[in-house]
């Protein structure tokens, strides 16, 4: 099991989803990877605040009826019950007569229906299409999929990464306005990130555009802007190198035109 079917894996096993034999492969595949639990932490926690922040709504009668229409159609293997060789002796004793008629099952209820080797819909197939239902009934009927939901933003995805890695490093710096600034790092992954808290947002036309400062020498690493409550996280582009300080200064639209900073730093965090 490669780490994005634990990822769809773990989906499952936070929204209690999954069948026996998956929640098996589950377990067995985080006992012998514990360090694919962040997408355990990731899955629960997106669950849970989807539960928490979401009314229920009442779904319109055509999205249950494109929902059964669309199960309909999957193929269904119509399997012939088998009957071991005790189990037909057993048959071949019995006195039917004087056992009275026996109940007919129906033949709607004698069809076996199961999954297909020739379609490959098994039941995280199935597990998956439901869950895809139920997410666009839950967020209110928005295009928004389930992997959309359930997969982290690139720089939230590095800034895990860092944090799992044994050489993991941070430094934090708090300006006098109350915003704190706090990079993330580490050499074995060749990533850094910036998180804020705080941080407010740039005048119209502007954005913060973040640097590392080798020496004397800015270097120029991507831009970012806060959310509505000054909270970022913002992957650092390019290699960071021992000593840098990460640097934030507040560009036109799109980052500096000239490759060199305007202004001077708004947020400096030392490194080293």
């Amino acid at each position: 099991m490669n780490e994005r079917d634990f990822a769809d894996l773990a989906v499952g096993h936070a929204m209690n989803a999954l069948s026996e034999a998956d929640e098996r492969a589950y377990q067995e595949a985080l006992a012998g990877n514990p360090h694919w639990d962040h997408h355990v932490r990731d899955a629960s926690d997106i669950v849970t605040a989807i539960s928490a922040s979401i009314e229920p709504v009442e779904p319109p009668p055509s999205v249950r009826e494109a929902l059964f229409a669309r199960i309909s159609d999957l193929p269904q293997d119509s399997a012939p019950m088998s009957v071991s060789a005790g189990a037909q002796a057993m048959l071949d004793d019995e006195d039917f007569a004087a056992a009275g008629a026996a109940p007919v099952a129906s033949e709607r209820e004698a069809v076996a229906v199961g999954p297909s080797a020739a379609s490959g819909w098994g039941p995280r197939r199935w597990f998956t299409l439901a869950a895809s239902f139920a997410a666009v009934l839950v967020l209110g009927f928005g295009a928004v999929t389930v992997s959309q939901i359930f997969s982290p933003p690139p720089a939230v995805v590095a800034l895990q990464q860092i944090e799992d890695a044994p050489d993991a490093q941070s430094a934090t710096t708090t300006l006098p306005d109350g915003t704190v600034a706090t990079a993330h790092w580490s050499p074995s992954t060749g990533q850094s990130v910036l998180v804020t808290d705080g941080m407010p947002m740039p005048e119209a036309g502007k954005t913060y555009e973040l640097w590392f400062v080798r020496g004397e020498t800015p270097i120029a690493a991507g831009t970012f802007e806060p959310d509505a409550d000054g909270k970022a996280t913002a992957v650092l582009q390019g290699e960071m190198h021992s000593g840098d300080v990460i640097a934030v200064t507040i560009e036109p639209a799109g980052g500096s035109p000239d490759g060199t900073p305007s202004t001077a730093p708004v947020v400096a965090v030392a490194t080293a």
